[in-house]
């Protein structure tokens, strides 16, 4: 059997030379540092990436910018019944078919084809009228929405007739990615971030978790890649905050009763909120309520009335809601004054 000479001297001086042996000890003691310290490197050297920044290192796709809010130019007159879609995007309802059925969250949806061959997503529940009137809001001041409305009566094929049923659209030219963080995100500290969690304060939204987060990527109108930041889940408002118990949704009698500020100390808002993640909203300045009560003041009280119109709620109920969302306006615009 063939030996390598070399091995064998080796073998031979490790086995008989004690100088040779111990030498060859302290490489082995500093070959085994040196990998030690590079996965050391490894492991904590490498930035963090955010879930959208993974997900585009992983599948190739250009990082685009990140997109939360744009300036609501002509704010007084956008119409709040049809939202950002507009009368350009509204479903064709005269043949809906099922596709399958949605999985995730607590609500019933089904994902179906309207008869233009259009992607929606129905959401069959309770959260279906409170989810498009805060759509709507979001939208009217600038934010980043879903596309979404509200049918009264939908005949779905295969699956039967239905009350109330929110479509959200599936455009085939938007691609979505993964969840973003409210606590690690690119617009921590802006006052449009801080804007956004007034917004939710608003109209009472206690779900303020991650997963209702979603990032979509879209092409501007200059044909540059976006990541536009929505909350893609706004059933768990038009209620009132709480605990598992004591908290509702599309409640409006709990929604007109609640109250919305328990005052201010050293220029920070203490709002009234006890939903999910409550640490969210700490820090709200005046400055940020100021800045978004600026332009919540530019929509008119049909303009308020309409998104609530557009969840078909009950003329009654449309005032109601209406009249309390001015009032936290007003509200906050006298406490910035």
């Amino acid at each position: 059997m063939f030996i390598n000479e070399t091995y064998w001297l080796n073998a031979v001086r490790e086995n008989y030379d004690p100088a040779y042996k111990q030498e060859a000890h302290i490489v082995s003691q500093m070959n085994f540092i040196r990998l030690f310290l590079l996965l050391i490197i490894i492991l904590f050297g490498c930035p963090s990436l955010s879930p959208a920044q993974k997900s585009h290192k992983n599948n190739g796709e250009p990082a685009g910018t990140p997109v939360l809010w744009r300036e609501p130019v002509g704010i007084e007159a956008r119409n709040l019944l049809t939202g950002a879609g507009g009368d350009a995007m509204k479903p064709d309802l005269s043949h809906v078919t099922f596709i399958e059925q949605e999985t995730g969250g607590a609500s019933t949806k089904y994902r179906v084809r309207d008869a233009a061959g259009n992607v929606w997503v129905a959401k069959v529940s309770k959260e279906a009228q409170s989810e498009t009137a805060s759509n709507r809001l979001v939208w009217a001041v600038g934010y980043e929405t879903e596309i979404v409305y509200l049918v009264p009566h939908l005949t779905i094929e295969g699956k039967g007739n239905f009350d109330n049923v929110r479509l959200e659209a599936r455009p085939k030219d938007i691609k979505r990615e993964s969840e973003w963080s409210w606590t690690d995100n690119p617009f921590q500290g802006s006052r449009e971030f801080q804007g956004l969690k007034i917004m939710m304060l608003l109209i009472n939204n206690w779900d303020m978790k991650d997963s209702n987060n979603k990032i979509l990527l879209a092409t501007n109108d200059a044909g540059q890649p976006e990541q536009r930041y929505v909350i893609s889940d706004l059933g768990g408002s038009m209620g009132k905050t709480g605990g598992m118990i004591s908290r509702s949704r599309n409640k409006p009698s709990d929604f007109v009763k609640t109250d919305f500020i328990e005052g201010v100390k050293h220029n920070v808002i203490d709002f009234h909120y006890s939903g999910k993640n409550k640490g969210i909203f700490e820090g709200i300045t005046l400055e940020d309520a100021h800045w978004m009560a600026g332009w919540l003041s530019k929509l008119s009280d049909d303009q308020l009335k309409d998104a609530f119109r557009a969840a078909n709620y009950s003329d009654q109920v449309v005032d109601e809601m209406a009249q309390t969302v001015r009032e936290r306006i007003d509200l906050l615009v006298h406490l910035t004054q």
